[in-house]
């Protein structure tokens, strides 16, 4: 593999793999809050939140991390004004205090802040305007958590601790580089890899996804999946693969604020590509090596699978991710490229039909399920007993297999995506 596709793979990685602090839709508000106040450079007399519907989904039913068990888009927007630290990007709300947790309800009660639904933007899009002594700054998020395309304080661009709007050249293609992975690439450069160039990132996400999915099989978070999962077979391991993935989920849609190094701009996602992986590499006894390389394999492949996705949408991460998983999984049991590639299929086209209804306790369940279903995708691709070209939406190639079941899920679903929304936010009766 040569030198420039090498530095490509890795500058995704590094995009990926970073760390956040609870469900990254609340975050992503609470961060541009941060921003606007930030450019405004006092304390905001009024909020405008704008956002898409999926991020007002994903943030309906989760706990805003470390704000004392708050929900919702005003108290994660009101915590990144008192006590968000805007240099911490996706961390924004490590710093919050019990000071700051106080001054939400009384704020809220005087209604400073406002919430409105965006049209005809993309799935994650969040503005925030904040005025206060006749100045108004503005903060906007379009596309990822991160990327942001408007900081402003009275219509002109500023400067914030070093961060500024990402403006795009409408002059310019920008071709994204997660457009260029295929699924022989991912493999080859997994097993080719210096690995001194991706130990220290690996490393990190599953050393820090372990301590959160401890915690969520130690202690009572959510609905308890990871703990309910191994109560009867704690000894099976493809229950405790399971139960890894779906703690850490637990732990963190329920406010846990112990941090995740995420993976398509998910926590839940970075969770479900690693923590299956490790207890199969402990079982199997690999080396620390193969341990890397093999969640390296599920992190690389979650994000070709999800690219053809889209970032939020009616499609279940969680699917993709398991995705990632059952090729970790299945490059540690010893499966050859062919193998790796019919696991992938075999597990798409089995849950690819999860929707996403937002981020909240369940979500712990629905990646049970679709490492369940990975797992057997493997087993199948390892007995090459697969699914066929054909047999329903399976395409001639596994390339063709997940542009298809991409499109399903931000073409096909996207009607469902809206009625979710409408059922969540009471618009539709039933």
């Amino acid at each position: 593999m040569d030198t420039a596709t090498i530095n490509t793979y890795l500058d995704i990685l590094n995009e990926e793999l970073v760390c956040a602090l609870g469900c990254t839709e609340p975050i992503a508000i609470a961060y541009a809050a941060a921003l606007a106040r930030a450019a405004l450079g006092a304390m905001p007399e009024h909020l405008s939140v704008t956002c898409s519907g999926n991020i007002i989904k994903n943030v309906k039913s989760v706990t805003v991390p470390n704000s004392g068990g708050m929900k919702g888009i005003e108290a994660a927007a009101l915590l990144g004004v008192l006590g968000g630290d805007e240099t911490r990007a996706l961390e924004v709300l490590e710093a919050v205090t019990d000071e700051h947790r106080a001054q939400v309800p009384e704020l809220l009660a005087k209604g400073i802040c406002t919430v409105e639904l965006a049209e005809d933007v993309p799935n994650l899009y969040v503005r925030i305007s904040a005025t206060a002594n006749n100045h108004t700054s503005v903060a906007c998020l379009k596309g990822r958590h991160t990327n942001v395309t408007e900081l402003t304080l009275d219509g002109t661009p500023v400067t914030v601790e070093g961060i500024s709007a990402a403006l795009a050249d409408p002059t310019v293609t920008v071709v994204d580089p997660r457009s260029t992975l295929t699924l022989a690439s991912i493999w080859e450069f997994v097993h080719t890899v210096d690995l001194a160039l991706v130990d220290d990132l690996i490393s990190k996400q599953i050393t820090t996804n372990k301590a959160i999915s401890d915690e969520g099989l130690r202690n009572d978070w959510g609905a308890n999946i990871g703990s309910t999962l191994l109560r009867s077979r704690s000894n099976d391991i493809t229950c405790k693969a399971r139960a890894s993935a779906a703690a850490g989920s637990d732990a963190r849609m329920s406010g846990c604020a112990m941090p995740v190094v995420i993976c398509c701009g998910s926590g839940n996602q970075g969770i479900t590509c690693s923590m299956p992986v490790l207890e199969y590499a402990h079982e199997l006894w690999a080396s620390h090596e193969e341990l890397v390389r093999a969640v390296l394999l599920s992190d690389l492949t979650a994000i070709h699978v999800k690219y053809y996705v889209g970032e939020l949408s009616a499609f279940c991460g969680a699917v993709s991710a398991s995705c990632g998983a059952g090729a970790g999984i299945c490059m540690l049991r010893g499966g050859t490229q062919e193998q790796y590639e019919a696991c992938v299929v075999n597990t798409l086209v089995n849950v690819g039909g999860i929707v996403c209804d937002g981020a909240k306790p369940s979500c712990a369940a629905k990646i049970s399920a679709a490492v369940d279903a990975a797992i057997l995708g493997c087993d199948m691709a390892l007995a090459n007993d697969n699914f066929k070209a054909g047999d329903g939406l399976v395409g001639r190639t596994p390339e063709e297999s997940i542009r298809i079941m991409g499109r399903v899920g931000r073409v096909g679903m996207h009607p469902t995506d809206i009625e979710i929304l409408n059922l969540m936010i009471g618009k539709t009766e039933v």
